[in-house]
């Protein structure tokens, strides 16, 4: 059965499914999605069910574990207490051991694992508190006096790596007075000393933009950037200045074709703004919809445009994502080249890394309508800046068969049948695969 003929309750819910998905419980989740939906099918109640009120298993949340005190030792088969030698063995092998492995007979262990879940429900209540008041967490830092010998990675975070521990679970307090620093990814704990407070990360964005205006360099933009959002992550903050600082970094890897690290602030933004963070999230939306028709994702970009609400579709930038998205499924490349030259914010940056190929599929329509097609015409109609653009981009791509090819570029005519194997071929080998680069 075709998802598209499911109603639309049940998409709405599915949609909702994929976005309370993590890494950590995505093939659970997804197993326990498509048995309920088979289940549903099966037993022909898709139309019936009440899909709003089922609850996947899977995606609630886990228990903190319990544990219950034992206080009396193991003895050996013969009654006696375990030896000293042993005992203090087995406390060794504890403590180097993962959390999962802990024996309920080892009071200290269990002791010190009970005050660290306290201290981590502590540490959420104060994170929730300074959310609001959009103050940095200055008094984590008396939380944490203890360190873990298993380094935890969180497979949540866009930006994690498996390789490097996973600090947040470890936040501190800066105390850096220093406005510029450059990016270098944690290998070990963070010391106080090299972390700047929030009050001089609000000081070090007002400079970065200055200097961005100033057309400073930006590869040292960027490692500016990546080192006050690491200074962010290893102090959980989490509030509007946050979005800003990903939001400003993100124009800026569109505007000078980045998109690795575009596409890494894309993904904590969607995080940021699903913690009901305020921010600009319908510029962001659309950018979203036009990488998507970029990469051709067409059942995600189904999933994620039938999520949006009504005041999402009435903002210009959405309303225009969504009319690229409307021109390319018709062919209506007109309407397509024309709202390419008229994108609202930072659109027509992520347009242009697939106008060239849609430029491809228009030429290749043009050229089996037409016996000749005048450059100016094509200049026009395709939406390049000028007459010699165009006219190289026929050439580059195998399509430079002018009538007059000594004329000036203003009298040049493309005749068509011999362009249309030549294009078709390009086409086949160029741009009949996309690849993003840092897509997540």
């Amino acid at each position: 059965m075709s998802s598209e003929t499911w109603p639309q309750p049940l998409k709405d819910w599915v949609a909702k499914c994929l976005g309370q998905m993590t890494d950590t419980n995505r093939a659970e989740a997804s197993a326990e999605l498509k048995q309920v939906i088979a289940d549903a099918f099966s037993h022909k109640t898709l139309w019936t069910t009440d899909w709003a009120g089922v609850q996947l298993q899977s995606l609630l949340p886990k228990p903190p574990p319990t544990f219950t005190t034992n206080f009396n030792l193991k003895r050996k088969n013969d009654g006696s207490p375990l030896s000293s030698g042993k005992k203090f063995k087995k406390t060794s092998i504890l403590k180097n051991a993962a959390p999962s492995s802990l024996d309920p007979n080892d009071v200290t262990a269990l002791n010190r694992r009970a005050a660290r879940f306290q201290r981590e429900h502590e540490i959420e209540r104060r994170k929730g508190l300074s959310a609001h008041s959009g103050l940095a967490p200055s008094s984590y830092s008396s939380v944490f006096t203890s360190r873990v010998s298993t380094p935890m990675y969180n497979a949540d975070d866009p930006e994690a790596n498996p390789s490097v521990p996973n600090w947040d679970k470890h936040t501190i307090v800066g105390t850096s007075q220093e406005i510029f620093k450059d990016y270098l990814r944690l290998t070990s704990e963070p010391k106080p000393e090299q972390i700047r407070p929030y009050h001089i990360l609000q000081e070090t964005l007002n400079q970065l933009k200055r200097r961005w205006r100033e057309k400073a360099n930006y590869s040292w933009i960027c490692s500016q950037f990546k080192s006050l959002r690491q200074d962010l992550t290893v102090q959980r903050i989490k509030n509007e200045f946050t979005v800003t600082v990903y939001e400003i970094h993100a124009r800026m890897a569109l505007e000078v074709g980045d998109m690795v690290e575009y596409n890494q602030c894309q993904a904590m933004l969607r995080n940021l703004y699903e913690l009901g963070i305020p921010g600009k999230v319908e510029e962001f939306t659309a950018y979203r919809i036009l990488m998507l028709l970029h990469g051709r994702n067409k059942s995600e970009l189904n999933l994620y445009v039938g999520q949006l609400t009504d005041r999402q579709k009435s903002d210009t930038a959405v309303r225009h994502a969504l009319d690229v998205s409307r021109a390319l499924a018709m062919g209506n490349y007109h309407s397509l080249f024309d709202l390419y030259l008229n994108a609202p914010n930072m659109g027509a940056y992520i347009m242009d890394h697939f106008i060239d190929r849609e430029r491809m599929r228009a030429l290749m329509v043009m050229t089996k309508a037409y016996l000749t097609l005048p450059l100016p015409f094509i200049q026009n109609e395709l939406a390049f800046e000028t007459l010699a653009q165009a006219r190289d981009f026929l050439i580059e791509h195998g399509a430079g068969f002018f009538q007059n090819p000594n004329e000036p570029d203003t009298q040049k005519v493309l005749n068509c049948k011999p362009a249309q194997a030549p294009l078709a071929q390009v086409f086949e080998e160029k741009y009949r695969r996309v690849q993003i680069k840092g897509a997540v």
